[in-house]
């Protein structure tokens, strides 16, 4: 296998691009786009049609994976976009973006033919569009974990701030994916035992975990960007990441220790509690202070761009955002 090229300039962007631009990031930012508004689209349906929120035969799947699946395709376009090019970047991305998009799809089908898309074996079809899922899947989880490694080990043109929101905000989507994996064994697991494939020990929710922190990938760059945007220095926006980082990851250990423990999401010990009510205010309280920046800065008239937060221009091998 020939080393990666990272000073390849055949796909070089212009100082001026946006990241959706960028070759890899395309394909991505395309579907992604797609699938949210599927999301969107499917809520008119709930509304016209009803039906039962929860259950495995509900109206919510089409919008939750539609929305869910189309920021994660967006997040991803715009990781790809940062790293320097590597040889089948490419056809990677365009691969990646496929897979959400059929997996999006096919749950959408399931809906649409009244069966369950998970869980559910009960004839040839069904048993082969499920493992179809399964193996989509694995295949974006695979590609994050190649992606997480690389950000954590190229230099991009990002500051301290956005560089640390992107990278905890991916080890994070790393690891729901592996959870959701853990989710789909246990639950055949226990289909196959003949019992619930929604529930983990008394009354644990298995899907809880996976989904708790998912979408750390999106909030952290976001509340990167507004603290630039409120012209916050790259000192204060660092900790405001960090401590967003900190309560993410929180937030992911309290899922983890009220399904481990059998307990529903909202069935707290004095030490749960305490620990989601940390990880809740250390996500939540870095926005009121990037909102009392913008007010402050709004009132002095100031829009000029503060020195030190603008994106660095975009190298050859680099995105920004």
């Amino acid at each position: 296998m020939a080393a990666p090229r990272e000073d390849d300039t055949r796909h070089s962007t212009t100082r001026d691009a946006s990241w959706w631009r960028e070759r890899r990031a395309r394909p991505l930012a395309m579907v992604g786009g797609l699938l949210v508004v599927t999301g969107i689209l499917h809520v008119g349906v709930w509304a016209i049609l009803g039906g039962p929120w929860e259950g495995p035969v509900s109206w919510r799947k089409p919008i939750l994976f539609g929305l869910s699946g189309g920021l994660t395709s967006l997040s991803l376009g715009w990781v790809w976009s940062l790293l320097p090019y590597r040889r089948g970047d490419t056809w990677l991305a365009a691969i990646t973006a496929w897979a959400l998009l059929v997996e999006v799809a096919l749950i959408d089908l399931q809906c649409w033919r009244g069966v369950a898309s998970h869980f559910n074996r009960s004839t040839t079809l069904d048993a082969g569009l499920y493992d179809a899922m399964g193996a989509l899947i694995l295949l974006v989880t695979l590609v994050a974990a190649d992606l997480a490694v690389r950000l954590h080990r190229v230099p991009t043109a990002l500051e301290a701030d956005m560089r640390a929101a992107a990278r905890v905000g991916l080890v994070l989507f790393l690891v729901s994916c592996v959870l959701g994996i853990w989710v789909s064994v246990h639950g055949d697991l226990e289909v196959s035992r003949g019992r619930s494939p929604e529930v983990y020990g008394a009354a644990g929710v298995p899907k809880f975990p996976h989904g708790a922190a998912i979408h750390a990938l999106q909030w952290l760059p976001l509340l990167a960007w507004a603290a630039r945007r409120a012209g916050l220095p790259c000192a204060a926006r660092v900790r405001l990441v960090a401590a967003a980082s900190v309560g993410s990851w929180l937030i992911l250990v309290y899922a983890l220790a009220q399904t481990l423990s059998g307990r529903t999401r909202f069935d707290v010990t004095p030490v749960t509690g305490a620990l989601v009510g940390l990880g809740i205010a250390l996500v939540g309280l870095p926005w009121p202070l990037v909102g009392l920046a913008w007010i402050r800065r709004l009132r002095r008239g100031d829009t000029a761009t503060v020195p030190g937060n603008s994106v660095p221009a975009v190298e050859p091998a680099a995105g920004h955002w």
